[in-house]
């Protein structure tokens, strides 16, 4: 009998503990930038107050904001344990293939031969550290079937194309390797450190890229992020 009774015990004790985490996720869903990002991709036009335009520069920011939307996703946020964010995601609220993607800064544009949906832009002087190189990685740039958006003077293997800021690159896509399972139609931005001997690094490991607030002029950073869409730094000064 005793036997018994500890086993619900242990039952409880078990049922107790995954009702905390399923609380803990579903306040972390509701707190955190999913429920923003959920709510503006299921109604756009009720949040349009949300929307950076493309070509929105802060102040004397270098970069301009590369495409119309809702900046929801941040530099350093948490997706799944142990893994962070390594860059910024922009929503359009539109079908894909419907709202351009212009380069964020002057360069010169690559793209490999097996990218359906995306390209990087290598920055020769880093407009904040001139003496070392930068990537802008761009993504998503392709429909669910992977049918690309990239503009056709981008073709596969396209290699050192130079492009000027504001100039057309593409369309915000839905794609992400499997159609059954599209991404909310949105732009992904990263800027990847280079690897000294002019390559471009892994831009999925989180500490090959950099903190795009500074170069946006944006809070764009998830441990400094203030609430609601991100803003421009006021003063000059960034962490």
């Amino acid at each position: 009998m005793k036997l018994v009774k500890k086993r619900i015990w242990i039952i409880i004790a078990i049922a107790l503990i995954v009702l905390a985490v399923l609380l803990w996720l579903a306040w972390t869903y509701l707190n955190g930038r999913n429920g923003p990002v959920w709510q503006f991709i299921l109604d756009p036009e009720a949040h349009q107050d949300w929307v950076t335009p493309a070509g929105y520069q802060c102040q004397d920011a270098p970069f301009s904001i590369p495409t119309d939307g809702f900046i929801g996703y941040l530099y350093g946020d948490v997706f799944q344990v142990g893994k962070r964010h390594q860059g910024i995601d922009i929503f359009a609220g539109t079908e894909s293939g419907v709202t351009p993607v212009y380069a964020p800064y002057d360069g010169y544009l690559t793209r490999e031969e097996s990218w359906k949906s995306t390209i990087i832009i290598r920055v020769p002087q880093d407009p904040l550290q001139p003496d070392r190189q930068i990537w802008i990685y761009m993504t998503h740039l392709a429909d669910r079937y992977g049918n690309s958006l990239i503009d056709e003077l981008f073709p596969p293997g396209a290699k050192e194309i130079p492009v000027k800021q504001g100039q057309i690159l593409g369309y915000q896509g839905d794609y992400s390797g499997n159609p059954d399972r599209p991404v909310g139609v949105h732009l992904h931005l990263s800027i990847v450190k280079d690897d000294g001997a002019g390559n471009y690094l892994n831009e999925l490991v989180f500490s090959n890229t950099l903190d795009p607030s500074p170069y946006f002029g944006m809070y764009l950073n998830a441990k400094t992020a203030l609430k609601g869409p991100p803003r421009c730094i006021r003063d000059t000064g960034v962490d």
